[in-house]
């Protein structure tokens, strides 16, 4: 089993965490009632997808 020869220092081992980010969720307008909605998914406002009726959203 491999064992580290050295210890990393903080420094090393914040810098190398940083890059552990969360993306923001992206967000597009539905063509249908303009809300925001996520891409490639069904509207969970008015139910469309692709500017076809998928389902009806519960009121």
């Amino acid at each position: 089993m491999a064992v580290p020869k050295r210890k990393v220092s903080r420094s090393n081992t914040r810098a190398r965490r940083s890059q552990w980010k969360a993306a923001a969720v992206a967000l597009v307008s539905c063509p249908q009632c303009r809300s925001p909605k996520r891409p490639h998914t069904a509207c969970p406002t008015c139910g469309t997808y692709n500017r076809r009726q998928v389902y009806t959203p519960a009121d």
